[in-house]
């Protein structure tokens, strides 16, 4: 193959359309080799029909390989003080380029990458005991407030449960629950498990705790102050205790113990509708599993989102909750991710200025507290939570290892 410094207009014309830069081809292919190795993203910029894309850097990376192939045959021909053979060299315009040096050459400038240093991101476990602190403490709340309301909520004899056009569609189906909860305690495993192999899960961890609390928080004010009927005559609610504070009490611990799933026998406390607690948990799991998860495995947060969605049509299928219940709390559980992972991710919506209107949300004191010392985004980077074991662990068969990349697993 002839050196790049001889090549003529067709075998650049040749090269654009082997790399693949046909749209480029019209503006440059007038070009010789020598021309081509000194073209600049001004000259791209220059050309008024021509919009400097990521095509465009890329084919300026191109170039820049170009030229360090060019430089390193000059220096292995003895040719590196710049005594080149008289070429003629060609601006994008079409015209003669002469720098005035001798025979016509000219000193090219290249430009090779060098890597960015890399962003730390401190552990802070201290911040994830507080966002833990703050999970538990809205929970019990939620416990607490529901214990309260069951005390409130009208008998079906006086208000039956009010109507609602999924059930109109579909009727109940018995057991329908409890899958609901089967998927949702495979879905916060498989989460438990992917947290801790995350290399930075004192961050994640975090930002989970501080999420699900503040959604709980949320749940305790909608279901205190909207008591709504139950949705179905198949309810049995637990009988009310008319003040019985240590009974009371009682109820309480036996939800927190239980998880608040009425497959343990845990709750029977009616009045939580206002929202579904349920749909809380399987849409969050999903969200941060994805979220979490390396990119080139697209299988697992597709069975992961099947696990959730099915889990979230059984809550509706088994008449346990109004379909209003669950698509306020989707929406508020989304919204609340979503809004979040957008902040962490921005150093600029991490500063309350008067154009960022996200630091008016109530909790931005808090986020600005858990996200100080994080500056960018969070890398997908995995290791074992142990030391390694002096034998070697065959986990590479469910994730991969690739090197370098952030789905990397490292040991120790």
């Amino acid at each position: 193959m002839k050196h790049v410094a001889s090549w003529s207009p067709e075998d650049v014309s040749h090269w654009l359309k082997e790399k693949g830069f046909h749209k480029y081809l019209e503006f440059l292919h007038h070009l010789n080799g020598q021309a081509l190795l000194h073209l600049t993203e001004e000259d791209l910029k220059a050309h008024q029909s021509l919009a400097f894309t990521d095509e465009g850097r890329h084919l300026l990376e191109k170039i820049e390989a170009l030229k360090f192939e060019h430089l390193m045959a000059m220096h292995k021909n003895g040719l590196s003080d710049g005594n080149t053979t008289e070429m003629g060299v060609l601006t994008a315009n079409g015209k003669d380029k002469n720098n005035g040096f001798l025979n016509g050459s000219q000193d090219m400038i290249l430009q090779i990458p060098t890597p960015l240093p890399e962003i730390s991101f401190p552990l802070e476990w201290n911040k994830t005991a507080v966002a833990f602190f703050y999970a538990l403490c809205c929970f019990t709340l939620t416990s607490i407030t529901i214990s309260v309301v069951n005390e409130r909520v009208p008998p079906m004899e006086v208000d039956p449960p009010l109507p609602d056009k999924f059930f109109d569609f579909f009727d109940r189906v018995e057991g329908a629950f409890s899958v609901c909860e089967i998927n949702g305690m495979i879905l916060v495993l498989l989460w438990l498990v992917q947290w801790l192999l995350l290399k930075h899960k004192s961050i994640v961890g975090r930002r989970f705790f501080f999420i699900v609390g503040t959604l709980y928080l949320y749940r305790c004010l909608t279901m205190y102050v909207t008591t709504l009927p139950v949705p179905g005559i198949h309810f049995k609610c637990a009988p009310k205790l008319s003040g019985n504070l240590g009974t009371q009490m009682y109820r309480v611990l036996k939800v927190i113990g239980g998880a608040g799933l009425s497959i343990t026998g845990s709750h029977n406390m009616c009045g939580d509708f206002l929202y579904s607690g349920h749909t809380v948990m399987l849409t969050l799991s999903y969200l941060f599993i994805k979220e979490y998860s390396p990119k080139r495995y697209i299988w697992y947060p597709r069975i992961c989102w099947m696990l959730s969605a099915m889990g979230i049509f059984c809550i509706l299928l088994a008449h346990d909750h109004y379909t209003v219940d669950v698509v306020v709390a989707y929406y508020v559980t989304t919204r609340l991710f979503w809004w979040y992972h957008t902040m962490a991710n921005h150093e600029v919506l991490k500063q309350a200025t008067p154009d960022n209107l996200m630091s008016w949300v109530w909790w931005f004191r808090f986020f600005q507290y858990f996200e100080a010392n994080i500056h960018g985004t969070v890398p997908k980077t995995y290791e074992l939570p142990f030391p390694a074991l002096p034998f070697t662990v065959p986990f590479t068969s469910f994730w991969p290892i690739v090197p370098g990349t952030r789905g990397e697993i490292k040991q120790g």
